[in-house]
């Protein structure tokens, strides 16, 4: 019942916003926003009850037929990995309406009603446990943010929106290919009929040859790589995350990317073991690229909101090199764990970072870091926020980016030193790039045009100590994610090995 509340609410106030005029639009959204932050809290509480004693509650998921002929159930679930994103998302979208609440918005009814629908599929994702179900909600995440980015967007925004259109498209078709497969490899049973229910999925796929369980493996993960990016399939993401309008970038790096990430670990990792005990070094590989990578194209960055586009490249990079480490013999958990960890972390402080560029864009009307300079000067408050953040994405010790990345190079290390080696760059090269950013926009001397900037309204005071609090609260107390994750993480290691 939850959970499905958790999808329809708000589509519910989609709907409602189509028909809502003037400045109650952005009310309307903020309320829908924030109420369905409260359920979230509420099926939290009802999943710790059900960790703690063992039983099933039915509150918290849905499996009714849907098109039965086919095998297709409105299958909806929530456990500890998906309730990490689920919270994630219900968190962040208040704060991302809450961005654009001071600003003159162009049609705000569709603005905003594209936003709730999103969260609405974005949530489906997270929650869906049947693979028809999974790819509909897959599809669905991407109609919204295609039009706020086409209609929203900055210059040049038709031909890259486009191009961002075509990648993740032609990705899920990759991915529904690899599903089908899988599905005509269910067993019938008495019913006759094949199924998409995740978990015969899954043993179908670990049921398959080596060169039939490739197929399928490379077939979901060209889909999950577009999604994340992972070199080579980043090409559409810096200057999609730049022309977006902010809330746009925010909803593609802190949530959107996070579901090519959630998929490798719910629905690549069971379905094919063995492919990834082949193809592993391959697809480790190019993660840890995509680390280097992006890490170098970010210092080499002279705008600060491409240099938070790449920095987000290198950091799921790790993620995803984090993730596929995992070797079913070695009952790698750390990978896995840190993964969800990080996948929380870097939601918030991205979405942090993404704030402050718009806070910064707002008052000197440029990304360019050598025209900023000693704003810390005349906006201390706002140098000290900044500060809170950056420290969070560069992983400093009793921050949230801490413990996701500690335990990610601590599964990686299991697989390989080298690799993990390797990947460690990713703290030096963060430190580099994140401090330097901080160095030419906040310290030295004030120029004639940073001194004008203006102090922080009340909103912005209010989001940044939000997201400021979050990153302190979750680098002190990071049991609230790690004790939610570890029963279902283990029960993820004891299904694959099956096997």
């Amino acid at each position: 019942m939850i959970t499905g509340l958790l999808i329809g609410l708000p589509f519910v106030f989609a709907l409602l916003l189509l028909f809502t005029k003037g400045d109650g639009v952005k009310r309307v959204a903020l309320t829908a926003s924030v109420i369905e932050f409260i359920l979230c809290i509420v099926a939290y509480y009802f999943l710790r009850q059900q960790q703690a004693t063992g039983n099933e509650d039915a509150r918290l998921f849905i499996n009714i037929g849907w098109v039965s002929s086919i095998g297709v159930n409105f299958n909806v679930a929530l456990d500890g990995i998906s309730m990490v994103l689920v919270l994630l998302t219900c968190f962040l979208i208040p704060l991302i309406i809450l961005c654009g609440y001071e600003k003159k918005q162009e049609h705000p009814s569709y603005f905003y009603a594209l936003i709730l629908f999103m969260q609405m599929a974005l949530i489906g994702v997270f929650v869906a446990r049947d693979g028809f179900l999974f790819y509909i909600f897959w599809e669905l995440a991407l109609i919204p943010i295609y039009f706020i980015c086409l209609i929203w967007g900055g210059e040049n925004r038709g031909t890259i929106t486009f191009k961002f259109f075509l990648y993740t498209t032609l990705g899920s078709l990759f991915m529904l290919a690899a599903l089908i497969y899988l599905y005509l490899n269910t067993s019938v049973g008495e019913t006759g009929i094949h199924t998409f229910n995740i978990q015969a999925l899954a043993e179908a796929g670990r049921g398959l040859n080596l060169t039939q369980q490739s197929c399928v493996f490379w077939g979901l993960f060209l889909a999950f790589a577009i999604k994340m990016p992972v070199f080579p399939f980043h090409t559409w993401q810096p200057d999609t995350y730049y022309n977006a309008p902010t809330q746009g970038t925010m909803l593609l790096s802190g949530i959107m990317l996070k579901m090519g990430t959630y998929g490798l670990i719910r629905w690549l990792l069971p379905m094919c073991p063995d492919a990834l005990n082949y193809w592993g070094a391959t697809v480790i590989g190019l993660s840890i690229i995509s680390i280097i990578y992006a890490s170098f194209m970010a210092i080499a960055q002279k705008d600060f909101k491409r240099l938070i586009a790449y920095s987000s490249i290198a950091h799921v990079g790790l993620i995803a090199a984090g993730v596929l480490v995992f070797l079913p013999l070695k009952e790698n958990t750390e990978g896995i764990t840190g993964a969800i960890v990080q996948m929380f972390s870097h939601g918030i402080n991205v979405v942090g970072l993404f704030l402050i560029a718009d806070i910064i864009f707002s008052r000197m009307n440029t990304f360019e870091m050598a025209k900023l300079g000693g704003i810390r000067n005349v906006a201390p408050k706002f140098a000290a926020f900044f500060l809170i953040i950056m420290m969070g994405s560069v992983a400093l010790p009793l921050t949230n980016g801490f413990v996701g990345e500690f335990l990610l190079i601590s599964g990686i290390y299991k697989y390989s030193a080298f690799a993990a080696g390797c990947a460690g760059l990713t703290i030096i090269f963060g430190a580099v790039y994140m401090l330097r950013g901080y160095q030419f926009i906040m310290l030295g001397e004030t120029k004639s045009n940073t001194s004008l900037f203006t102090p922080l309204t009340k909103i912005e005071t209010v989001m940044l100590v939000i997201i400021s609090c979050a990153v302190i609260f979750f680098g002190v107390c990071p049991n609230l994610i790690l004790d939610l994750v570890r029963s279902d993480v283990n029960a993820l290691v004891r299904e694959i090995k099956l096997k």
